[in-house]
């Protein structure tokens, strides 16, 4: 078992070094996942195509707990970065510079692929010479217990599920993007998003600006791990998707053209019904006004029927008590949305794109040698340089 913390890098060539070099390399990003990445690592293990035919890289983002332990039961390369957590945009781009296949998969901590995840990309890249980068679902049978945490993961099952064809982003979770690709876009946005939030995203909409073809592959999936809370849903769908999303969109002008999953006018109309009801409610609540009430029930009304084939599906796979359930949190999942396209239109006028730190900013003006690198972004489709700012690597054990 190799435990290495390579530096930032050009790419190693696939061809290089002992050996033929597997077909593909995954790529698994975690910080303290030590509950669910021994059930990640353990599914990957059980895959269907060879061992020989693909590697496991490991990133540990600053892990306090015994992930990194975990990983070396698996893992062909662990790389270690020390100190605070960077991120899973960082993490991912350290884990793609250890990696020699020309076919990256990126396999989130908390998911377990089914066993033919592997084989199932392997195939569609060599049969599809054209593709750069494709993403599979979640399935429909999420290990968490709790309507909360069925929910959520429902919904994102069901969301790529009506999705699949030509996409316009990306998706880390269970994805799949050619070496040559990765590095024509500049890889993930380390600089931006220091946080887990739309890195995924956004990069992929940098593929399709660049001509770059992605798929949704909905029969490619694997089984989420994730327990949520009803608190971890609102903030991950305010701060984590919504609002950078919005910000993202208005950044690149692009708010009223993009179609696909979240986004699509079903999407934002339920988004609208939602607001529209929770504030003719509470119009009628302080008003005493029948009228109010009428409204509030004929928007909410309208929700649902935009929405009939998800709880249609919820229907079948969880039964009418379990839908019952869902549909308020449904209602709150899009209240949250609208909220935070507003706060997201706010933050985008009043304060522009997200920046980087002043830490980073202010190591990479100086052009800073360190291990772990300094964050990066991608300009015109590359890395900005600075002169002198490679970083140094740092000694192998």
């Amino acid at each position: 078992m190799t435990v290495a913390a390579p530096a930032a890098a050009p790419p190693r060539d696939p061809s290089a070094g002992p050996g033929r070099p597997p077909r593909l390399s995954v790529v698994v990003a975690v910080h303290d996942g030590e509950a669910v990445l021994p059930r990640s690592l353990a599914a990957l293990a059980a895959s269907r195509l060879p061992r020989a035919e693909w590697e496991l890289v490991v990133v540990d983002d600053a892990c306090a707990d015994a992930s990194v332990l975990r990983a070396a039961e698996h893992a062909d390369v662990v790389v270690r970065l020390p100190g605070r957590p960077h991120g899973p945009a960082y993490a991912r781009n350290r884990g793609a510079e250890a990696a020699r296949g020309d076919l990256l998969v990126f396999v989130d901590a908390d998911v377990a692929v089914h066993p033919d995840t592997l084989g199932s990309f392997a195939r569609l890249f060599a049969e599809e010479p054209e593709l750069s980068a494709a993403f599979g679902s979640y399935d429909a049978l999420p290990e968490a217990e709790g309507t909360v945490s069925q929910f959520r993961n429902l919904l994102h099952h069901y969301v790529h599920q009506q999705g699949g064809g030509a996409a316009e982003t990306f998706w880390s979770g269970c994805g799949a993007i050619r070496r040559a690709a990765l590095l024509d876009v500049g890889m993930f946005d380390e600089w931006h998003y220091p946080r887990p939030q739309v890195e995924d995203i956004e990069m992929g909409r940098r593929l399709r600006s660049r001509g770059h073809r992605i798929e949704l592959r909905p029969e490619i999936q694997g089984t989420h791990l994730k327990r949520w809370t009803l608190g971890g849903m609102l903030a991950t769908d305010f701060a984590g998707r919504g609002v950078p999303w919005m910000r993202l969109l208005l950044q690149e002008g692009a708010v009223g053209e993009m179609r696909s999953l979240n986004l699509r006018p079903q999407e934002r109309l339920s988004a609208l019904l939602a607001l529209l009801t929770v504030v003719t409610l509470a119009a009628a609540g302080e008003l005493f006004s029948h009228a109010g009430l009428f409204a509030s029930a004929a928007t909410f009304a309208g929700m649902v029927a935009l929405n009939r084939g998800f709880y249609g599906f919820l229907l079948r796979a969880r039964g009418p008590g379990f839908l019952l359930a869902a549909i308020p949190l449904h209602l709150l999942h899009y209240l949250t949305a609208g909220v935070a396209a507003a706060a997201g239109y706010v933050a985008h006028t009043m304060v522009g794109a997200p920046g980087a730190t002043p830490e980073v900013e202010a190591q990479h003006a100086l052009g800073i040698r360190s291990w772990p690198p300094c964050p990066r972004r991608p300009m015109g489709g590359t890395w900005s340089a600075v002169p002198g700012a490679r970083a140094a690597a740092p000694p192998r054990p």
